[in-house]
């Protein structure tokens, strides 16, 4: 077996089913997940309606590199998105089964682990998946902490020249995962100037872009960030997205990855072997997902309608604040994270995920201790429910 399969930690979620082994939730209440980020509210029709207009498509051996359809009409979301001059279609798109295995696979695909010292950078706390795809391609993962004294920010020039030299890849979450900071055009230049210097590759990940509460000012993307820093070729910097959270349809597993194209090139290589093409059914579902704003906007409005209404009920005894972007609360625990998240589930039948499960420990200790993460992705009355037993958990406890 390959020996760094032996590196891999427990996934959060299996860390939580042992924390809770033994308890029986409080029976008059049922059970309500906020732990897992996976949305709730309901399909869009039209999702529905293009994948059962195109069965037809379940007996064709999709082409690894998706349709010329699918790639343009990404393309052309990207463009009204972010306000970008040009993306080309054929060279700079590339559809995914979702984000998830795409990033996993980025970095197989990128990282040369046969030179000594390769290093992977990632914000600590994280989606597990970037410490996961650093390891299993022969490196060392490095994290930097993003802490609430610095709003979280990724700051990667507070590593030294040395670390510097030795990354090969970087795995930047905006809007964050947990903590919903989005970065600015100023993280984003230094983390460029970083790119050339050092010459590693960014991966962008932005699965939650599209969930943020003002109409008029969506959060800024890394393709984005490249164009209004000149670099119109998106050179070493690679974005990836998802219409899991953008359109509720977690179970479709469709995304893509867009940017530099000399990059993509070597990951369409790589993916051809590896086999995990889109079907045509999930790429004309997709095309109309990606064409249609009406539901995504609709989406927002529920999630707005979920944090004007949930914050002020938790800010008093959470200490949390409205993130960036995002459908998390990174909400600060009067003790331990963990205790606090098995007292919650036992006493109320609200299960919530112990930010330290989402961190690593460094010099600095855990970031994510004294922290969950709370995932606002169910019907708003359930989330609302939800914080109110928050809420009378907290009191019994003080």
């Amino acid at each position: 077996m390959n020996p760094y399969l032996d590196q891999l930690q427990p996934y959060p979620f299996e860390k939580l089913r042992v924390l809770f082994e033994g308890i029986e939730p409080q029976p008059e209440f049922k059970p309500i997940r906020l732990s897992i980020g996976e949305p709730r509210h309901a399909t869009p029709q039209i999702v529905l309606d293009a994948m059962a207009n195109n069965l037809d498509g379940l007996a064709v051996y999709p082409p690894t590199a998706g349709s010329d359809a699918l790639r343009q009409t990404i393309a052309d979301w990207l463009k009204r998105r972010y306000g970008l001059g040009a993306v080309d279609a054929a060279t700079q798109v590339l559809p995914v089964n979702g984000s998830r295995e795409a990033l996993f696979a980025f970095g197989q695909c990128v990282v040369d682990g046969t030179r000594p010292g390769a290093k992977v950078l990632s914000p600590n706390p994280f989606y597990q998946i970037y410490e996961g795809a650093a390891l299993l391609a022969g490196a060392e993962p490095v994290f930097i902490n993003t802490v609430e004294s610095n709003n979280f920010a990724f700051d990667v020039s507070s590593l030294d020249i040395a670390t510097l030299d030795a990354v090969q890849l970087v795995f930047v979450c905006s809007p964050s995962n947990p903590t919903g900071h989005v970065m600015d055009q100023a993280e984003w230049n230094r983390l460029f100037e970083l790119s050339d210097k050092h010459d590693f590759v960014i991966a962008a990940d932005e699965c939650y872009s599209e969930i943020y509460f003002d109409e008029a000012n969506p959060p800024l993307g890394a393709l984005e960030a490249a164009w209004a820093a000149g670099r119109t070729d998106f050179r070493n910097v690679v974005t990836f997205s998802s219409l899991s959270k953008r359109s509720n349809v977690p179970g479709l597993r469709s995304g893509f990855v867009a940017g530099d194209a000399r990059v993509l090139k070597q990951f369409l290589r790589y993916r051809t072997y590896h086999g995990c093409a889109m079907g045509p059914t999930m790429q004309m579902a997709s095309i109309a997902a990606w064409q249609d704003e009406a539901h995504v906007q609709e989406n927002r409005r529920l999630y707005r309608e979920k944090f004007d209404r949930i914050v002020p009920m938790l800010s008093p005894w959470l200490g949390i604040r409205k993130p960036d972007a995002g459908f998390y609360l990174w909400a600060r625990t009067p003790g331990s994270d963990t205790e606090f998240a098995r007292g919650l589930q036992a006493e109320y039948n609200v299960t919530v995920l112990p930010g330290s499960y989402l961190a690593r420990d460094t010099a600095s200790g855990n970031p994510g201790a004294g922290f969950v993460r709370i995932a606002l992705v169910a019907e708003p009355q359930e989330c609302i429910e939800a914080a109110e037993r928050i809420v009378a958990f907290c009191k019994q406890s003080t």
